[in-house]
């Protein structure tokens, strides 16, 4: 009964000496887990509101155009688009250009090869009017074949009735490294895409049909909405330079695209409106709606091989498999090659032969596959070049999990706009030998196939190209965020962090990385420690650390953690490592012997109660 006693008085006394020294608020012991770092946090949706000409004070949108008379719209559209993209990623100043960028329509609207002025493949033949039509698809054969973009100062739009050169010494070529069609789909189950596809690459090309009874004064701006159910076509090209979900339209839903036209200073925002999410075409039509040009650069390559002068004008659906022939025309490495895919989500195995002999291909000289998330133009960087020598046959293998391969061809271009006519053949040409297709295990020369119409037979080609050149690698520059601490742990305890690894390197480079150090105290368990060819846009890889914590008690661990780039050992990155255990919470009589002398009228309180 004595010794319940006792500690019975132990208990009280502890307990008021507690409360008095210790806050209320505070915790006597704190979970591990809430010391753990959480420095990923997941991606959000887009903001409600957008507007590429003020991202945290920048502008991402070049000046305001005027075509003028002419049905140029699409060229326009097009230049917004890539100029955005330049402006974007800083490769325009890069490149040692003044000013904001300026790329010329009128060199795209002159030799485009589509029109009656020029067509590679019928000279002297029919095709668009020059100055009257065009759509994304005739701009991204011109520019993905290295005919342009080219400057303003180049060819100037002010001289549009004069063709300017076709090319010259003193042009400057910017070149798409890959072209992206999205579709919001009529319910936006898609929109999110489009709008984060905005605001990682800029500008967006997209198209509309102007007619009165789809545009309304809305008081302060101008709204667009052609209700789904109606039969006009896209006729007029523009550009999307921002959203709001908010925004009120003619449509029975808010939300909008905001666009840059290309009326000079026009409406009451000079030169800006709004076309309604819910619009039959704008970010709907597949080939008009919503177009991506991305990692627009100076000049990356020296030549261009390729036999598909039209680009894409058809798909063939049935063929995973295809290759072109090609033929050297100097001593040349190639370091890159190009191709459409017509499906979103396609893996893709690219391949150089040396030679195709009795039916099969032979000696490999180069291999990479992939994966692509979006339909559109991809280029390729090899890993290692292809040196070619002059009069050398080679071959471009291309392999697509899905969607099929693109095609040229004689074709009917259906949106023309800006034209009078609502459809005009452009005709391509072939030869035999210069693309093959895969039936069973047996190659089949394009040039034979027999379309459903024979006015497209001995035409077409595979869209897939060979770019050489000594173009320098892009670099990657390892980034890594967050930290390691923790505070308060009991020891032999587990304990849990993470940080992230990502690479802020130029567009399309590499990153090759690996943890080399971290501290010798605890039982470390590090997820991944290591990875390989890390793009810049795969964003942020999480680094998942555990901890046993070591049995000392009321002790400071510290240390680091290295994260290296191994190609370059100088590219470095350090994570710090604080974790504190505390001392041990076991009370002792000394420790109370001081608690009541500095509070003596506890005591008296105690010897009341008659405890002490």
């Amino acid at each position: 009964m004595k010794k319940n006693k006792t500690t019975l008085r132990l208990i009280i006394i502890t307990a008021i000496a507690l409360c008095l020294v210790v806050p209320v608020s505070a915790n006597v012991y704190q979970s591990t887990e809430k010391f753990e770092n959480y420095n990923e946090m997941p991606l959000g949706a887009p903001p409600s509101s957008f507007d590429l000409r003020d991202v945290n004070g920048t502008n991402y949108v070049t000046g305001m155009r005027d075509q003028g008379s002419y049905g140029t719209c699409w060229t326009h559209g097009f230049c917004a688009s890539l100029e955005g993209n330049l402006l974007m990623t800083g490769n325009w100043e890069a490149a040692g250009e003044e000013g904001e960028p300026d790329l010329s329509e009128a060199h795209l609207d002159w030799w485009n090869g589509f029109n009656k002025h020029n067509n590679d493949d019928d000279p002297g033949g029919g095709g668009l009017d020059v100055h009257y039509g065009g759509d994304y698809m005739v701009s991204s054969a011109y520019q993905v074949r290295g005919e342009g973009a080219v400057r303003e100062i180049d060819a100037p739009y002010e001289e549009l009735n004069t063709p300017p050169a076709r090319d010259d010494p003193e042009y400057h070529h910017y070149y798409p490294m890959d072209i992206e069609w999205f579709v919001a789909e009529s319910d936006l189950s898609n929109i999110d895409t489009i709008k984060n596809i905005i605001m990682e690459y800029g500008v967006m090309g997209t198209a509309f049909c102007v007619d009165s009874s789809y545009w309304q004064d809305m008081g302060g701006y101008v709204a667009h909405y052609q209700p789904p159910e109606t039969t006009k076509d896209p006729n007029h090209a523009v550009a999307i330079i921002g959203w709001d979900d908010d925004k009120v339209t003619p449509a029975a839903q808010n939300g909008a695209w905001l666009c840059k036209n290309s009326w000079g200073d026009w409406g009451p925002e000079h030169g800006y409106f709004w076309i309604s999410y819910y619009d039959k075409w704008c970010g709907q039509h597949p080939e008009m709606g919503a177009v991506s040009y991305q990692g627009v650069e100076y000049e990356p390559f020296d030549y261009f091989y390729y036999h598909d002068y039209h680009g894409w004008r058809d798909t063939m659906t049935d063929v995973s498999e295809a290759f072109n022939a090609f033929t050297a025309s100097a001593n040349e490495d190639i370091v890159a090659v190009s191709f459409y895919n017509a499906a979103d989500d396609v893996d893709y195995t690219v391949k150089i032969y040396d030679d195709f002999t009795s039916g099969e291909l032979q000696n490999e000289l180069s291999s990479k596959t992939g994966y692509i998330d979006y339909t559109g133009f991809h280029t390729i960087m090899l890993d290692t070049a292809v040196y070619i020598t002059t009069g050398e046959d080679f071959y471009i293998y291309v392999q697509l999990s899905d969607g099929g391969h693109p095609i040229d061809r004689t074709s009917e271009i259906p949106v023309l706009l800006g034209a009078s006519k609502s459809r005009v053949v452009v005709y391509s040409a072939a030869s035999p030998g210069e693309s093959y297709y895969k039936e069973g295990s047996t190659w089949i020369d394009l040039y034979n196939y027999q379309f459903s119409d024979p006015d497209w037979d001995e035409s077409a080609n595979f869209c897939m190209k060979a770019l050489t050149g000594e173009r320098i690698s892009p670099v990657p520059d390892l980034d890594v965020d967050g930290e390691l601490r923790w505070e308060k742990v009991k020891p032999s305890l587990e304990v849990r962090g993470n940080f992230t690894v990502e690479n802020i390197g130029e567009e399309y480079s590499e990153l090759d990385w690996v943890i080399t150090e971290w501290p010798e105290w605890g039982d470390w368990s590090i997820s991944p420690k290591s990875g390989d060819n890390l793009l810049p846009e795969d964003g942020k890889i999480t680094v998942e650390v555990s901890i046993m914590v070591p049995e000392d008690q009321k002790k400071v661990f510290s240390g680091e953690v290295r994260i290296e780039n191994t190609e370059n050992k100088s590219d470095f990155e350090i994570i710090s490592v604080y974790l504190k255990t505390p001392r041990s919470r076991l009370l002792n009589f000394d420790f109370i012997i001081r608690i009541l002398d500095r509070f003596p009228i506890l005591q008296q309180i105690l010897t009341v109660l008659s405890i002490i």
